[in-house]
């Protein structure tokens, strides 16, 4: 289901040139109504649903409905991003609460290494993934077999 916009909530994060939901947007779908000064998903059939507007929105402007097996009809999935970690409040219809904490990543945007640190793992047509001889601690298959 794609993200939408509480428009009652949303600042147009506070008339900035680009709004965070717009910053994350990995298909450039979120807008900014510089009349209204709200932000609004312009073609919510292109959306991955990979809810990095809704994780971003300093206001909790943005909601996605979620999937029956994740979130039961008429509950909630509510995002709250601190500095360190993401809080996830679901709401049961019942008003049963469960929140849950993750860990976000605090690297410095542009200093992430690609490979991770780990050594190339061979030949790109191999079976094994990029960083599997490696990350595993076995030794590089052949081609021929394992």
């Amino acid at each position: 289901m794609p993200s939408f916009v509480y428009a009652d909530k949303c600042d147009g994060c506070k008339g900035q040139d680009k709004t965070a939901c717009m910053y994350v947007c990995p298909n450039d779908l979120m807008t900014l109504d510089k009349e209204r000064m709200k932000a609004y998903n312009r073609d919510p059939w292109a959306c991955w649903e990979c809810l990095c507007c809704v994780k971003a929105c300093p206001q909790q402007a943005m909601d996605m409905r979620g999937y029956a097996d994740f979130v039961p009809m008429g509950a909630s999935c509510t995002p709250l991003r601190g500095s360190d970690s993401i809080m996830w409040t679901l709401k049961f219809r019942n008003g049963t609460l469960k929140r849950f904490k993750f860990p976000i990543r605090t690297t410095e945007e542009g200093t992430a290494v690609p490979d991770g640190g780990y050594a190339q793992g061979g030949d790109i047509n191999g079976v094994e993934l990029f960083t599997e001889p490696d990350s595993l601690g076995s030794p590089v298959w052949s081609k021929k077999g394992v």
